[in-house]
């Protein structure tokens, strides 16, 4: 029997304000970037080194007007959701983008922030949603075994 799985998690900062928008059938869709940082300690030098990578977020429905209500350039957000790539032709070359299509975000900021508040998720079993993490740190910090949510 094949397997396969298309999830991902990110614990990042917004690099812009939600773009909310509405599909022409009136569905809400809002689109974010999202940096995560790693850092580290080159061995050579001793020097502490940081590596920031980008991404590119997409939020549907309810969680699209939530995002758009209570997200802001720099907040803090843990996210969980699948990969996504869409391609077009423009001028007759091919170009390619992988979104990070949300179905879980908890606002982890401090207080203003949606600190540790669940803003959304997709429907639990039951109707009821499961316990949020408390905390995680900012990104660049360090994270210990207690930070990590499973």
């Amino acid at each position: 029997m094949s397997r396969s799985v298309n999830k991902v998690i990110l614990l990042g900062r917004l690099g812009k304000n939600p773009e909310l928008k509405y599909t022409p059938s009136g569905q809400a869709v809002a689109k974010f970037t999202l940096a995560t940082s790693e850092r580290w300690k080159d061995k050579s030098s001793g020097e502490l080194k940081e590596s920031v990578e980008w991404h590119n977020v997409v939020c549907w429905s309810k969680l699209a007007e939530t995002a758009n209500q209570y997200l802001t350039k720099g907040s803090s957000v843990y996210l969980e959701g699948r990969l996504q790539t869409h391609s077009w032709e423009k001028e007759g070359k091919r170009h390619y983008m992988t979104e990070v299509v949300v179905s879980e975000m908890v606002m982890t900021g401090g207080r203003g922030e949606g600190g540790g508040q669940r803003a959304a998720q997709a429907a639990a079993p039951g109707g009821q949603a499961e316990e949020s993490p408390e905390r995680y740190p900012a990104p660049g910090t360090e994270i210990t075994d207690e930070d990590i949510p499973f």
